[in-house]
């Protein structure tokens, strides 16, 4: 009998190849059951891996070798790797559960429209491994054709072997989830997708019953037409018409040493393979970026492969090192020339291998590696797209070819619940060779749930989500950074950032000292949002007075906190003269009057009989006429916006303060220095106290700090963000930080050890470089800076908008774009000097462009 299947082999017709394709009896949740036997499925989650230290990752191929060597052996197991597109419209569908306040509906409409614009693949990584034989179904196999001819055939499944078989599936799913693909059992619905997208392209996927498909459903994801052609296959639809054009390609040749990083990530590399289709070059825009043209392939693999148990595996090595021994004996006998140096390193090779797997988890695995590739334009497409494949893996020394004339029996080899039918085209190699491809490796950071605010630019494609708001629901740290030099589009991002968490339901407080936050507002206003825009100067008089920003606190917060701001702003000479007595005074007749107001306490101070109450107060009176003074302790005009602790969007724009620095006495205060600390005194007391109030706890509160060096000089500013930083998580309280000094937030602890993501942008020189490595727990190396220098720039040196490195809450570090999902948005968001000429009013304004 062995010897007519390899002769049927040899001819084409073996037994493997000719035998009948699988027939589905019934899906669950982790098992696809056919009339013969029964396969588990399971999703495997993406590890990321491009920025992974070298240490990290050879722990990591370490945990996957074991894996393999101690889970899977002798199991006839199967790997897929596919692509799915991204189906922009699901996000909607979360938005609704995500965003509460202003037009949602239409914010989250443009970035569903963004989506569909960028059409981002989503990679799929499924592992089948083959469970049992069924009992008692293999008497059946024979009647199967007849049978079916006749309408007479039938499989069902029983409740008692369904969970036996779901029970054999989740025990070796518990081995598979500790190892680095952090396996969970396949949904019924994804096992849907995968059977009939081979045959059905973009049919919708069967609801599930009770997390079982079986009988007509079932029957239905394969009554597909393929007509199989000796170099590719056609997919056809209910019409007749071509649908799709697919090849499979074999990879029958692999260089005899790879590395990794390098030629060993031979799977992990499927993303990065391009190609440019043939166009209509006389109807292309002459301004079109030639880079636009280039599209993505997006290959998918098929790996059937079985590891050998140990013992196996060493006899097999054993044999083939005294093959080498007795061919090299006979050569030195045969002659008196030296035996070739192959047979010589083959025996040294076959040696050093039986020592590391008797050592290690190092055992030999049979693999057979197939490459699928797809094109839904024309056969001239699909051919373009397998040279480019071609050509890709030629480059790594792997010889990948077309399957010609064996298209059908690749193709039904792929299909789970199928087997090998084509085994003359494997590899029998060191575990390794397999692990070493890094088919779960690639990019992968950011949110797993949450407003979607950019995509990924590492080796997988992907979404980058971030909502800075959900830190305290996770018990987590509530602190973002965003770092980097001016104009790479930090602040643009902290915007967007603010925005989604408006539409969340939050009050968001923004204190601008720069000035450029003006558009924040106005974007917030054109989609709906409650937003407000408090400006220092005479029209803003009172916006930010102590006693109306404690009210609900009650006087006595106030009762401390305005003589003590007040204490700030008068001339030094007066305070020494004893003024904060009669300051003190006068705030306390002034609460009891009613309706208390730090004009109020400035005028009481004036008609004072108290000589030096008067000069205080007249003191006062002049400084409250200036930009710095007027906001917390000027008589209000009614024009200004007040600020309120209400879902919302507010932005303080102090341009022009100056603080002084920690080193400075006070006798050497000017001025516009001593009205600023006083002004910044406002603003934090009200931080600070809206923060720990205990009716707004089940309010989101998110705390924006641009150009955060400006507060870092001061101690007061620098308590502040400790504390905030530190109480976040407890007071439902976020930070965002904007910063080009990252020194400056390495040397606070406080805040060091609260941030929960930081967003790595451009810096140029090395101490910052250094301190953003530490930010984002990167090695301070040069491989770091020359990362840090290179991400803010295009290929061609051009600057690079929105383009950082982010650091998440599990410490994965990744490349990503920041994406403004609209035209009309990047109008309205602007940065540029021209922003604080313009009130926030319906003008847009307009913003340095953070590139798609």
């Amino acid at each position: 009998m062995k010897v007519l299947q390899k002769v049927g082999t040899f001819l084409g017709v073996g037994g493997d190849r000719s035998a009948m394709p699988p027939q589905y009896v019934a899906l669950a949740d982790g098992l696809v059951i056919t009339d013969s036997h029964t396969e588990a499925w399971y999703v495997l989650a993406s590890s990321n891996t491009d920025l992974m230290s070298e240490t990290a990752r050879d722990g990591e191929l370490d945990a996957a070798n074991s894996a393999l060597a101690r889970t899977l052996a002798g199991h006839d197991c199967h790997l897929r790797v596919l692509w799915s597109p991204l189906h922009a419209e699901d996000y909607a569908a979360e938005a609704a559960e995500m965003f509460t306040a202003g037009d949602w509906q239409e914010w989250a409409q443009i970035r569903v429209g963004r989506l569909e614009q960028i059409a981002l693949p989503t990679r799929h990584l499924l592992l089948g491994v083959r469970l049992t034989e069924r009992a008692g179904q293999a008497q059946k196999l024979g009647r199967r054709g007849v049978e079916g001819g006749l309408g007479l055939g039938s499989s069902t499944v029983g409740s008692r072997e369904l969970a036996r078989l779901d029970a054999q599936m989740r025990r070796l799913g518990r081995r598979l989830e500790s190892s680095p693909w952090k396996a969970q059992p396949a949904s019924v619905e994804m096992l849907a997708w995968m059977i009939s997208r081979e045959q059905h392209r973009g049919t919708p996927l069967p609801a599930p019953r009770a997390g079982v498909i079986a009988g007509a459903k079932l029957a239905a994801l394969t009554r597909g037409r393929i007509l199989p052609h000796p170099d590719h296959l056609r997919v056809v639809d209910a019409h007749g018409d071509v649908t799709a054009w697919v090849s499979v390609l074999t990879m029958s040749g692999f260089p005899e040493q790879m590395e990794s990083p390098g030629n060993g990530e031979w799977l992990r590399v499927l993303s990065e393979i391009n190609y440019v289709p043939d166009v209509d070059e006389e109807g292309l825009d002459p301004d079109l970026d030639p880079a636009a043209l280039i599209q993505p392939v997006s290959p998918e693999a098929s790996v059937r492969f079985r590891v050998m148990p140990k013992r196996d595996a060493l006899k097999k090595v054993d044999e083939a090192r005294r093959l080498a021994k007795e061919q090299r004996r006979s050569a030195s006998k045969a002659s008196a020339e030296d035996p070739g140096r192959d047979i010589e390193e083959t025996e040294d090779v076959m040696a050093e291998l039986t020592r590391d797997m008797r050592r290690e988890d190092v055992t030999l695995v049979e693999d057979h590696p197939r490459l699928v590739v797809t094109s839904e334009t024309s056969l001239e497409d699909l051919r373009a797209r397998i040279d480019a494949v071609i050509t890709h893996y030629g480059g790594f020394g792997i010889e990948v070819t077309v399957g010609e004339e064996e298209q059908r029996e690749l193709w039904l080899e792929m299909q789970p619940g199928d087997q090998l039918r084509v085994p003359d085209l494997g590899h029998v190699r060191d575990v390794t060779a397999l692990s070493g491809s890094w088919w779960w490796g690639g990019a992968k950071v950011g949110d797993d749930r949450g407003p979607i605010v950019g995509y990924l630019t590492g080796s997988t494609p992907g979404v980058f989500r971030n909502d800075v708001t959900a830190g305290s629901d996770r018990g987590d740290a509530t602190t973002t950074a965003f770092v980097g030099r001016s104009g790479r589009g930090k602040t643009t991002a902290m915007m967007l950032s603010l925005l989604d968490a408006g539409f969340r339901g939050s009050y968001a407080l923004a204190l601008d000292f720069k000035g450029d936050l003006g558009g924040l507002v106005t974007a917030a206003r054109r989609y709906g949002l409650n937003a407000h825009l408090v400006e220092t100067g005479p029209k803003f008089a009172g916006a930010v007075d102590l006693f109306k920003l404690l009210a609900s606190e009650g006087v006595d917060v106030a009762r401390g906190e305005v003589p003590a701001q007040l204490s700030v702003a008068i001339p030094e000479w007066l305070r020494e003269a004893g003024a904060e007595t009669p300051i003190t005074r006068a705030v306390n007749e002034v609460i009891a009057q009613g309706e208390p107001a730090t004009w109020k306490v400035i005028e009481y101070l004036r008609q004072m009989d108290d000589e030096l109450g008067r000069k205080a107060g007249e003191a006062l009176y002049e400084l409250a006429q200036n930009a710095l003074g007027a906001p917390f302790m000027g008589r209000p005009t009614g024009e200004g916006s007040p600020i309120t602790p209400e879902p919302g969007i507010f932005v303080v724009q102090m341009p022009g303060l100056s603080l002084p620095q920690p080193e400075e006495g006070r006798r050497d205060w000017t001025p516009m220095k001593r009205l600023s600390v006083a002004l910044m005194h406002s603003m934090l007391a009200f931080g600070v106290t809206t923060a720990g109030r205990r009716d707004l706890r089940g309010l989101r509160k998110v705390v924006a700090v641009p150009e955060v060096h400006v507060l870092t000089a001061t101690r007061e500013g620098s308590s502040f963000l400790q504390y905030i930083a530190r109480v976040g998580r407890a007071l439902a309280t976020s930070l965002l930080l904007d910063t080009q000094d990252p020194e400056s937030l390495v040397s606070m602890v406080g805040v060091l050890e609260q941030l929960t993501t930081v967003a790595g942008f451009q810096l140029t020189t090395r101490e910052q470089q250094n301190a953003l490595a530490e930010l984002l727990s990167l090695p301070k190396d040069a491989h770091t800076r020359a990362l840090i220098q290179s991400v803010g720039l295009l290929p061609d040196g051009e600057i690079r908008h929105g383009h950082c490195v982010i650091r998440d809450r599990r410490f994965s570090c990744a490349t990503v774009q920041w994406d403004v999902p609209s035209a009309e948005l990047l109008t309205l968001l602007d940065t540029s000097p021209k922003a604080a000429d313009q009130s926030a009013d319906d003008t847009p304004v307009s913003m340095e462009k953070v590139d798609a």
